[in-house]
């Protein structure tokens, strides 16, 4: 994790760069749908085809940038002439790193994907965390675009975790003035 506060640059900027990064627009495109095909997204965010990883970066970010995820909840590859069916194991995309960013009194955490999607947690890019039930593990995802989001990989987690507030029992973080909660503490075991 960096900070970006130490090397001058302030949050005003960041937000701007990153609102001229654009994907092409699959949100708008409604072609018919040609079947399922055998590409798998597992949830440490590999894809696979046929059984075999995509090892090539390029191709997979190509298609990431054609990723949507319906109201009926399957995931997409989507182009103006064609909608196609995939598997995603948990989310299509994993939050491999977090810049804190440290603007004068405003405070906010950019999370870049392993596919190089960069957001700004905020009113557009919550925060969630679900806790699995039998294990009590938590499982937090940062909204990255449409109806996709980001699984936050475990040590960019511990990280944020760690610049959380406690309040009322639960782990807060403040991000572009949007709170946060990434779970509750039991104060008994504390």
């Amino acid at each position: 994790m960096s900070d970006h506060a130490a090397k001058g640059l302030n949050l005003e900027d960041i937000l701007k760069q990153l609102e001229g990064k654009k994907h092409p627009p699959v949100e708008r495109w409604n072609p018919d749908f040609c079947g399922d095909i055998d590409m798998r997204i597992a949830s440490d965010g590999t894809w696979f085809y046929m059984g075999t990883p995509i090892t090539r970066d390029r191709m997979v970010r190509l298609f990431s940038t054609v990723l949507r995820k319906d109201e009926d909840g399957k995931t997409y590859l989507v182009t103006p002439v064609e909608k196609i069916g995939i598997t995603v194991d948990d989310a299509p995309f994993v939050a491999t790193q977090m810049d804190h960013i440290q603007d004068g009194d405003k405070e906010a955490f950019k999370f870049t994907t392993n596919v190089g999607d960069e957001v700004i947690a905020g009113p557009d890019h919550p925060i969630r965390v679900e806790v699995n039930e039998e294990t009590g593990e938590p499982r937090p995802y940062v909204h990255v675009r449409g109806r996709l989001e980001a699984l936050i990989a475990r040590p960019v987690f511990y990280d944020l975790v760690e610049r959380a507030a406690l309040k009322e029992g639960a782990m807060i973080i403040s991000s572009l003035g949007q709170e946060f909660s990434l779970g509750h503490v039991d104060m008994e075991d504390a």
